[in-house]
């Protein structure tokens, strides 16, 4: 019988299987300890968009954390084509994951003499910030929670030390709010539970410069302004710089250019999405439809080209 991947697809421990079947060990440090990295492409429309970008931050996210999975970086970007393949996903939600895994010599406390794990999925398209809810505008939470500090965690490698950002999402939730964005412990703008944030202000577009991942779809908006002629900087932003806006938006793989409409109490362009966030989203997607960064997948003929396109 046919194994069923329409829900998504994953590779574990050497081996394709369906999401609902993919587990890894409850020993396994990445859960014990939240040691491990990951990195997220998207798929649209049969494509992935900036994979070689993904693909050279993972790395490097490998490297500042000595993690050594059992793979190239081709064999776990060819990994993970086969794991959009088999699921049939033309919009899809990619991750690659690597754990510290187990130790090799059992009670060992020594992180080198773990066995370094890879892991990778493909399941449907995920919004961040809901369709319905960017329609309108996303309604933001200043938390009152800090950051973790960059001196402790590096926010530049993507990691799941959601704490801080789980305590502020509970905070916007409680308090009638969308989602949440967190300061630093010396009131700096940092970023969101899974995005980056941008303010308007006079027609420039700012996004902060420290306390964030230094994601993909946050170059692409700076790429976009720089095509558009639109004046961008990455600079320190403060609590007053949110609440001073004309306009605000989060970016995100998984879901794009998203409008924010209000934060806390202060509400932007007449509360609905701004011209620049709209101008910026639309061209985010018309470029991804016009084949930009885009990497097609061949899903009736794997086998190749792939093989060399990927690195495998």
């Amino acid at each position: 019988m046919s194994k069923d991947y329409s829900n998504g697809a994953a590779h574990v421990r050497g081996a394709f299987v369906p999401i609902d079947e993919a587990t890894i060990p409850v020993l396994d440090w990445g859960l014990t300890r939240s040691d491990a990295t990951y990195d997220v492409v998207h798929v649209r429309n049969g494509a992935f968009f900036r994979l070689d970008d993904h693909l050279k931050r993972f790395q490097r996210s490998l490297d500042s954390l000595r993690l050594v999975p059992p793979y190239s970086m081709g064999e776990m970007a060819r990994i993970a084509a086969q794991c959009v393949v088999l699921s049939g996903l033309r919009n899809s939600y990619v991750a690659l994951v690597s754990t510290r895994g187990r130790p090799r010599i059992a009670g060992s406390r020594r992180p080198q003499d773990c066995e370094n794990t890879f892991i990778a999925y493909a399941i449907p398209w995920i919004d961040v910030i809901p369709p319905d809810v960017q329609e309108r505008g996303a309604h933001l939470h200043i938390a009152s929670v800090p950051r973790i500090s960059s001196r402790s965690v590096d926010p530049t490698v993507k990691n799941y030390h959601w704490g801080d950002l789980t305590r502020g999402l509970f905070e916007a939730h409680d308090a009638g709010f969308d989602t949440t964005v967190l300061l630093d412990a010396d009131g700096f703008v940092t970023e969101g539970p899974g995005f980056n944030v941008f303010v308007v202000q006079d027609g420039r577009v700012l996004t902060p410069d420290r306390g964030a991942l230094e994601g993909i779809t946050r170059q692409t908006v700076l790429d976009l302004c720089a095509m558009k002629r639109i004046d961008a900087a990455i600079v320190p932003l403060r609590r007053s710089d949110l609440l001073e806006a004309d306009e605000m938006f989060c970016a995100t793989t998984a879901g794009g250019v998203m409008p924010v409409s209000r934060i806390d109490g202060h509400i932007m362009s007449n509360d609905g999405p701004g011209p620049i966030s709209m101008l910026l989203k639309e061209f985010y997607w018309a470029q991804h439809d016009a084949g930009w960064h885009m990497t097609p997948l061949d899903y009736e003929n794997f086998e190749e080209p792939y093989a060399a396109r990927l690195g495998a």
